[in-house]
């Protein structure tokens, strides 16, 4: 799949935009290109463009131009959502699979569309109007995310075991104590440590500083002891693969499942992702404030970090506890 071969100029422009200018990963581009792709092979059905027979996947979107792209209105997107929510295999090229996108699933794909008409009419001022600036998005379903309470994650270190004990509990360690993304910690290089924080390079190739504690610092320093004695193929990398390679995402995933039910922990339930909620989780108990954590997260917006808050806080209990109205019982 290349974006720069396989999709027209009007939706090239604005890949390159998002690559070049915003900073963004190719990985997130080229979902941008995936998303768009999708929204202009059925645009074309709707519009009767081509044959209802075609595969989908088959659709060239090669041919869409400005013209095709203006006379798009809000009532064509809101078909396309309803063709999302009902018909859009789950799995693509699987035989077995359900129908119909969820509602995160679609409000990601509004959004991409929202950020592509934004940008042909204030960016590229092609368009004198967009036909999603009004348009509602999918109601999302909130939960909360899960994660190890303070005794669980303190089990999980204790289990950990095996013959890469040193390099798996630096890595469970720098997940439950920085709260590090997956793909953050499999990035780390050597030349990224330092005596009191390691370098962090996040989404969209922004850098942040991510301070460190003694137990990770001693953590690190353990397995460093090892890793210094290793030639690999990747001599920057800070964690390595049993094949002496950069140690990948899938590999660090295996290794969180591993010692969590090495531990008596529902490995189906938790994730390395889910490490990285109970970091987040376990530091707003313990005081820290939600913009401090946003910082050490690494999310662009606050209301990313505030899903954190749903934890118990001790000072809202002790803001409760203390109402005029907190002894009141009903006379009988």
């Amino acid at each position: 799949m290349n974006y720069r071969t396989e999709s027209p100029e009007i939706i090239r422009e604005f890949l390159f935009y998002h690559e070049t200018i915003k900073g963004h990963s190719k990985k997130t581009v080229d979902e941008y290109f995936l998303d768009l792709r999708t929204f202009f092979r059925y645009m074309k059905i709707h519009k009767n463009l081509i044959a209802r027979d075609t595969p989908f996947e088959e659709i060239s979107i090669m041919d869409i131009n400005l013209n095709f792209v203006e006379k798009i209105t809000v009532s064509d997107i809101y078909e396309y959502l309803a063709f999302l929510s009902r018909d859009r295999p789950k799995q693509q090229n699987s035989r077995n699979t359900d129908y119909g996108l969820n509602a995160n699933s679609r409000a990601r794909k509004v959004a991409v569309i929202r950020s592509y008409y934004k940008y042909l009419t204030l960016k590229a001022k092609k368009l004198s109007e967009s036909p999603v600036a009004d348009m509602d998005s999918p109601k999302l379903r909130k939960s909360l995310p899960r994660f190890l309470s303070l005794d669980e994650s303190v089990r999980l270190l204790d289990k950990v075991d095996g013959k890469h004990r040193a390099r798996d509990l630096c890595i469970l360690i720098i997940f439950l104590n920085c709260g590090l993304r997956i793909s953050e910690l499999a990035g780390l290089d050597l030349t990224d440590l330092r005596e009191d924080h390691i370098r962090v390079i996040g989404k969209g190739n922004k850098e942040r500083v991510v301070y460190i504690n003694d137990a990770c610092a001693e953590a690190i320093n353990e397995h460093i002891k090892i890793r210094k004695n290793i030639t690999a193929t990747d001599g920057r990398a800070l964690f390595l693969s049993s094949r002496r390679t950069r140690i990948s995402t899938s590999t660090i995933h295996a290794l969180v499942k591993k010692h969590l039910l090495a531990a008596g922990l529902d490995s189906t339930k938790y994730s390395s992702h889910k490490l990285r909620h109970t970091a987040a989780t376990l530091m707003l108990k313990s005081g820290v404030d939600v913009r401090t954590l946003q910082e050490l997260l690494g999310h662009e917006h606050l209301n990313t970090t505030q899903i954190y808050t749903h934890i118990e806080n001790s000072s809202l209990r002790d803001a409760a506890s203390r109402s005029p109205l907190s002894g009141y019982k009903k006379k009988t």
